[in-house]
C-alpha cells in the first residue's frame, strides 16, 4: 500500500464521519463547522494523493480505482445527507448520482474487456465544482443563503452531466490498452 494510497483510504474512511456531521445538525440544515472543516481536510487529501503517487512513483491501478471511488463516496454521500436535512432537492442530487453510477459502469465495461477510458483533466474539475457546491451548504455563514447554495448545487449538476457526455464520447476511441484510437 503505496503513501498515495493510504491518504486515499483515509478519505474513504473518514466519509462516514462527515456525513454524521451533516446528519447531525438536522435542524440547521446540515449546516456545520465541523462538517465545513472536514470537507475541506478531505478535499486536501484528494489534491495530495495524487502528487503524492506522481512524485514517488507509484500511480498504481488500485490507486486509480480507490481516488475516484473514494470522490464518489463523499460526494453522493454528503449530497444525499443534504436532501435528507432538506438543504438540497432530490433532482438534482438524483441527477449527480445517476450520471456517476453510469460512467463507473461504462469505464467498467471497458475495463472488462482490456481497454481504457482515460480520465480528462475535466473530471478533476467536475470533482472540484461539486465539493465546492458540497462545501457551500454545509458553511455556516451561509446558512441562509439559499440562492448561493442551489446555484452551485446546479452548476455542479451541469458541469457533472457536461463531463460525463464527455466520458461517452472519450469511450468510443477506446480501441487500445492506452484508450488511444488504433489505426
Amino acid at each position: 500500500m503505496s503513501p498515495a494510497n493510504l491518504v486515499t483510504l483515509t478519505r474513504l474512511l473518514l466519509a462516514p464521519l462527515l456525513f454524521v456531521f451533516v446528519l447531525e445538525n438536522n435542524e440547521r440544515n446540515g449546516v456545520t463547522w465541523g462538517g465545513f472543516v472536514l470537507g475541506v481536510v478531505l478535499a486536501s487529501t484528494d489534491y495530495f494523493d495524487g502528487i503524492l503517487a506522481r512524485r514517488r512513483g507509484t500511480v498504481s491501478r488500485w490507486g486509480a480505482f480507490l481516488d475516484p471511488l473514494a470522490d464518489k463516496v463523499v460526494v453522493i454521500g454528503v449530497a444525499v445527507c443534504l436532501v435528507v436535512v432538506d438543504r438540497y432537492g432530490w433532482v438534482p442530487v438524483t441527477l449527480l448520482t445517476v450520471r456517476e453510477g453510469v460512467i463507473t459502469l461504462y469505464r467498467l465495461w471497458f475495463a472488462r474487456r482490456g481497454l481504457a477510458v482515460p480520465s480528462r483533466r475535466s473530471a478533476k474539475w467536475k470533482t472540484l465544482v461539486q465539493g465546492t457546491a458540497l462545501l457551500l451548504a454545509v458553511l455556516p455563514p451561509l446558512q441562509k443563503a439559499e440562492v448561493v447554495v442551489q446555484v452551485s448545487l446546479w452548476m455542479a449538476v451541469a458541469f457533472t452531466l457536461i463531463t460525463g457526455f464527455q466520458y461517452l464520447l472519450d469511450g468510443s476511441r477506446a480501441t487500445s490498452m492506452t484508450g488511444s484510437r488504433s489505426t
